[in-house]
């Protein structure tokens, strides 16, 4: 995951001023995206591993692709819908295609640059800007109606029960409403003195919302209101410096059944009781691009480079596949016998389910594939990339 450093007015640590010494930025935001570069920038701080040479046991190709347009410092993710795939590009595109051969339905633009998106639900495609606005399209791609929150959108709006809940850089979450973008609550709070920026989003089902902040918090909050129902460590930040002690959940938290399961960069993952908010159990283990959850176990790709798969109930290592380090990888993908995942040099890999094995591998890109991909079927994922490639691929 591409990140940048967020600095609220209650910083600064002496290594942070040493930074600031040391760079000649004219302005905030260039120190800012300075200071990423030099701590958490996109090229990895030691080199990718050398992909190891394996016998294929399946066999994986590219089905169709299309081209979006280039994410630039924002992260994409296509989302699917009733047999069609949206997906967006930073220079304002918006893209609606058939799942089945990537034929293009409509393609609008939203006249600005695109940070988040896309979300989609009661006939609605959603996408947010580096302005701080939300644009929602019908199904034909005609322009509904256009809302204005308080910050950039970094992640894909939420549709739910007549409500769009988006989550805006500033630590805020808004309920619009979904008839015509005006606002019916919103939800706030402190961010530590150090966080990081990240496209971490939210995830809405049976009336919640669910989120990951900064100091390794998880929160839910009741949909229709935006009230607090509960609110969960995954982890404690620990170290001497404050970059030392960032432990910020920065990818989606993921629901299965009765708990919801999150991840924490310089932290740990954990299991919790979607109810109390109580954490039924957590390990050390560091992430930045999330995890999946399938048929009792949790697949999560360490922040250096490890593939997990653990016992959805204990936590416990079933196996753990070490040969992609320093690859920056997505988000896994269950499919079916196999879990997908992607790395920052554009190659898909196909694991093993049961034993994390390589079984195939295929290049989609020159450039990272963005954190999280989506199932088109039980044999096909679909991959965007960041110099705005847009991959369907199976595996058989």
């Amino acid at each position: 995951m591409y990140l940048k450093l967020y600095q609220s007015v209650a910083y600064k640590t002496l290594g942070i001023l040493a930074l600031l010494v040391t760079t000649s930025c004219s302005t905030l935001t260039d120190l800012k995206t300075d200071i990423s570069d030099k701590v958490f920038g996109r090229e990895p701080a030691d080199a990718p591993e050398a992909l190891v040479e394996f016998k294929q046991t399946a066999s994986s190709k590219v089905l169709w692709q299309a081209k979006i347009g280039p994410a630039e410092d924002f992260e994409f993710s296509p989302v699917i819908e009733a047999g069609f795939a949206y997906a967006a590009g930073a220079s304002g595109e918006v893209v609606k295609l058939d799942i089945n051969s990537g034929k293009q339905e409509w393609r609008v633009n939203a006249g600005e640059k695109l940070s988040g998106g896309v979300g989609v639900g009661g006939s609605l495609v959603l996408v947010g800007t580096s302005n701080g606005a939300v644009y929602a399209y019908d199904n034909a791609g005609k322009l509904q109606w256009k809302s204005k929150l308080s910050s950039e959108v970094l992640s894909a709006p939420r549709y739910f029960d007549g409500i769009v809940i988006v989550r805006t850089n500033d630590n805020r979450i808004y309920g619009i409403n979904a008839e015509d973008g005006s606002r019916k609550w919103v939800y706030d709070r402190t961010s530590p003195a150090l966080t990081l920026r990240s496209s971490a989003g939210l995830v809405v089902d049976g009336g919640a919302v669910y989120a990951g902040f900064g100091g390794g918090k998880l929160i839910a909050l009741r949909a229709d209101n935006g009230k607090l129902l509960w609110e969960a460590s995954v982890a404690q930040p620990k170290g001497v410096t404050e970059i030392e002690r960032i432990a910020d959940i920065t990818s989606l938290p993921v629901l299965d059944g009765p708990l919801v399961y999150a991840v924490a960069y310089q932290g740990r993952i954990a299991a919790i009781d979607r109810i109390s908010g109580r954490v039924i159990w957590n390990r050390d283990i560091s992430s930045l691009n999330g995890i999946s959850v399938e048929d009792g176990r949790i697949f999560v790709p360490h922040s250096m480079g490890s593939v997990y798969a653990l016992d959805y109930t204990t936590g416990k290592t079933f196996w753990r596949q070490a040969a992609l380090k320093n690859r920056q990888l997505t988000a896994p993908v269950p499919m079916g016998n196999y879990v997908a995942v992607g790395d920052l040099e554009g190659y898909l890999h196909f694991l093993t389910r049961d034993e994390g094995a390589f079984a195939s591998r295929v290049k989609l890109a020159g450039s990272a594939v963005m954190p999280q991909m989506v199932l088109l079927n039980s044999t096909t994922v679909l991959a965007q990339t960041r110099d705005g490639g847009l991959y369907a691929v199976q595996i058989k």
